[in-house]
């Protein structure tokens, strides 16, 4: 939108912006004065055949004397006339046309009358953008100057001072230099001289500033055409001209609208989004621009903000986006992202009624909150602010942020209708910044959900080194529905887990946290891996047809599938079941890569009630084992088999770190966005060697106890744990005296010293234990009570032909847990005791 001081020719008329309205002027007998070529065209009469007659010859409607006297006692009137006529061609034939009367007053009072002509149809059929013609043909105020040969002023309606606040008395005689000395009026003249000189009409637009309103702006739009005396010579020229403000402003800001429409929206990044804003206001009505949100909107975390009382605190602000007709924005104290420090007033205001706040002159004056926050009177100082317009941007009562509109360098204020453009356009706006609002929150969330389901650091323990890697099919939102997970268990084992449920986005995710949950309680159990996955797929039919029940299907589960495997550093053995999950890739540390021949078993949450089977494998210390999911090594347009030998080409760099072979394996995903979640997890196998573990086995007598204390003990020194001697007894004494209570054949012990001190006791019963609260009056039923005191975990788990009962230790020993001083050895009880009353 262009502004300026003087009066100036914004553009030079194009062919079809030229007014094709037939002009004429009549005395005040109705004898034709002055005629146009545009008059020529529309009803064939040339100047010398109408000059000097009677108006009748075109007009049949003032053939009559008396109907023609009363016409013009009623022009006189009002000033004028304006509706549809009749007029008459050279040919004979009739014309409707609309017809417009002007009353003109000269220097010594007399009349004239400016009579404009349109043919209707070609009205219908033309735009009428760029000329006059719209307010020739309706009541539309129009300005008329009459101009002789000099360009002096012979004629002058009672309109055209509105339009330029010269008076009749001041212009009439004069030039339009002499009128309006204050303007620069060489572009007008020069245009009036090429119409007189040529014939030919021209439409102008110029803008303007009235002494009676010196701030705000007028845009005129001005029609020149010649008249033409009886021997077709120029008489003069006529300048009629319509104040096209309100239309102008009008269509420039549903331009502006329109562009926003294009502009804004096209992201659900609330910063992209907030610059657009900014860049779209500059320079179109607006020198500079900022766009500050509320805290929550940019981190999509947090409570969000409403409309409404506000109390001493305002929310925390942040500068999200800023624009400047000045290189670099110099106005701005904040850079983007930066929090902003907003006064209480008027922002208290703001946010407490969501209106917006208007100051047309922006002063610092004593008193002020201008005055109240120095670093923005500074800077209205520094670039001569003077005029502000502040809108809250808010959606469905939240409030999101508020925008800045300031003027530098324009010199007119805002105005209300400014405020209402700016309120509409930050509407718009809002409705982009709402849903990437709703949008950051739901990534938050799920990007939140993901983190805290996923494991942030894998716990190989002595038994593996582990590295991942996580790559979801929906990129905007980044959460899916594979897991992995690296789990310890006792005896310095692992299990490794690799899982991936139907669908993607935030419920596939929900659905892989509660089976994630779920192997983990199970893995707590010490399961082996067809058993666990036989009660994970129970555990996934009842939560699938609970949810159904609910009529959730949303977040239904409709199927996972599930690789588990459970490795001993001890034995190097590696036990593993998958329930229609692809099988993991070994690699020997030659770099020789093998597919295990695992039963594929069906897929987790079907409800076909198939059990899934073990296989068991011996490993080098060394070896790789790469779990991964079908997104890995199968896509649309190629099998499984490709993508598997791919992964094991990948794989076969035995030199490489775990962290190279992820990005090498990876790097074999094809295209930018997998069209399935991609996960990978890489283990390098370890071992424990004899020099970490001891075992033994002991008879199931009254010698056991005593035997075990005297083994565990001279271990310990070996080992140069001497500290935990007497802490282990105890424990091994409890473990060793209920082995021997409650079962028959041989005891083994076994200590496993690795990232802490693990205490084994095998037996051949398969009740697994659990504490017994004793009276104090019981003599029995206090040593898994002492064993939980001493250890910092302890439990059993099944094994082929019984149990095992184990401690774990700290190497170090926990203050918290004190020192226990030696107890006597209890005598065993007889064998076959009950294990729930004896434990």
């Amino acid at each position: 939108m262009r502004r300026t001081d003087t009066a100036t020719l914004d553009r030079q008329p194009t062919t079809d912006e030229i007014s094709d309205s037939a002009i004429a002027m009549v005395d005040e007998q109705g004898t034709v004065l002055g005629w146009t070529q545009a008059a020529e065209r529309l009803v064939g009469f040339p100047a010398g055949e109408v000059v000097g007659r009677s108006a009748a010859l075109v007009l049949p409607s003032f053939e009559d004397a008396a109907a023609t006297s009363a016409f013009v006692e009623r022009c006189r009137a009002h000033r004028g006339w304006s509706g549809t006529t009749a007029v008459r061609h050279r040919d004979g034939r009739l014309l409707t046309v609309s017809l417009r009367i002007s009353m003109l007053w000269g220097q010594d009072g007399s009349i004239r009358w400016l009579v404009s002509v349109t043919d209707i149809r070609r009205l219908s059929r033309e735009a009428t953008n760029g000329s006059v013609r719209e307010s020739l043909l309706t009541r539309a105020p129009i300005g008329i100057v009459v101009r002789d040969p000099q360009l002096r002023c012979t004629w002058v309606n009672d309109t055209m001072e509105s339009h330029d606040g010269v008076p009749r008395g001041r212009r009439l005689g004069r030039r339009s230099a002499d009128a309006l000395p204050a303007v620069r009026t060489e572009a007008f003249e020069s245009a009036m001289r090429q119409t007189l000189r040529t014939g030919t009409p021209s439409v102008h637009e110029f803008r303007r500033r009235l002494s009676a309103s010196p701030r705000r702006e007028h845009i005129l739009t001005a029609s020149f055409f010649c008249l033409q005396d009886g021997e077709g010579q120029a008489l003069g020229v006529c300048a009629i001209s319509v104040d096209v403000t309100e239309s102008r402003r009008a269509q420039e800001r549903l331009a502006i609208l329109s562009e926003a429409g294009t502009r804004l929206g096209g992201t659900l990044d609330v910063m992209r989004t907030s610059q657009e804003l900014a860049d779209l206001a500059v320079p179109l009505f607006a020198d500079y621009a900022v766009v500050d949100l509320e805290h929550s909107v940019t981190t999509g975390e947090g409570a969000a903000v409403h409309i409404g009382p506000t109390g001493e605190r305002l929310p925390v602000f942040r500068r999200a986006g800023m624009a400047s007709v000045r290189n670099g924005v110099p106005e701005s104290p904040w850079a983007c992202g930066e929090p902003v420090t907003v006064p209480l007033a008027p922002f208290t205001d703001i946010l407490r009624t969501g209106r917006p706040h208007l100051e047309p002159v922006l002063r610092v004056a004593p008193g002020s909150w201008t005055e109240q926050d120095p670093v923005r009177a500074r800077k209205i100082h520094e670039y001569g602010m003077h005029s502000l317009m502040i809108v809250p941007i808010r959606a469905r009562g939240v409030l999101l942020g508020v925008v800045q509109f300031i003027r530098t360098e324009d010199p007119v204020p805002f105005q209300e209708d400014d405020l209402l453009l700016a309120e509409e356009l930050v509407s718009r706006a809002a409705l982009s910044l709402d849903n990437a609002r709703l949008y950051a929150r739901e990534h938050a969330t799920a990007l939140a959900l993901q983190c805290n389901l996923l494991p942030q650091r894998l716990r190989g323990g002595t038994a593996v080194e582990a590295a991942s890697r996580y790559l979801p099919a929906d990129l905007d939102i980044g959460v899916g529905g594979d897991w992995f997970d690296v789990i310890p268990l006792s005896g310095a084992r692992v299990a490794l887990v690799v899982g991936d449920v139907v669908g993607h986005g935030i419920n596939a995710t929900a659905a892989m946290g509660r089976l994630r949950t779920a192997v983990h309680m199970l893995a707590e159990m010490e399961l082996p891996p067809d058993e666990l996955l036989t009660r994970l797929d129970d555990t996934l039919v009842r939560l699938g047809a609970g949810v159904l029940d609910a009529r959730d299907q949303l977040t239904a589960v409709t199927g996972a599938t599930c690789l588990y495997v459970v490795y001993d550093p001890v034995t190097r053995k590696c036990t593993m079941a998958g329930a229609g999950h692809p099988p993991p890739a070994v690699v020997d540390p030659q770099g020789r890569v093998t597919f295990p021949d695992l039963p594929t078993g069906t897929p987790l949450g079907v409800g076909l009630g198939t059990s899934f089977e073990s296989m068991e494998l011996e490993l080098p210390e060394g070896s790789l084992l790469a779990l991964y999911t079908d997104g890995l090594v199968e896509t649309r347009d190629r099998d499984i088999e490709a993508g598997m030998d791919r992964l094991g080409a990948a794989l076969s760099e035995p030199g490489l770190s775990l962290e190279d072979l992820c990005t090498r394996t990876m790097a074999t995903v094809p295209g930018p966005a997998p069209s399935d979640d991609v996960t990978l997890l890489l283990v390098r196998t370890r071992s424990l060697g004899p020099s970490r573990v001891a075992s033994w086995t002991l008879p199931s007598d009254r010698t056991a106890v005593r035997s075990a204390r005297r083994l565990t003990a001279g271990q310990l020194s070996e080992w140069g744990m001497d500290g935990l001697e007497d802490s282990t007894g105890l424990i091994v004494s409890e473990l060793v005296t209920n082995a021997v209570r409650h079962s028959t054949g041989p005891i083994r012990l076994r200590l496993i010293r690795h990232q802490a001190l693990t205490c084994e006791v095998f037996d051949s019963n398969g009740c697994l234990p659990r504490v017994r609260h004793a009276d104090t009056t019981d003599e029995n039923g206090r040593g898994l009570f002492l064993v939980a005191r001493l250890s910092r975990r302890w439990d059993s788990r099944p094994e082929p032909g019984g149990k095992v009962v184990w401690s774990e230790q700290d190497i170090v020993p926990s203050p918290a847990r004190g020192h226990l001083a030696d107890r006597p050895e209890r005598p065993p009880e007889p064998a076959g005791a009950c294990p729930a009353r004896a434990w």
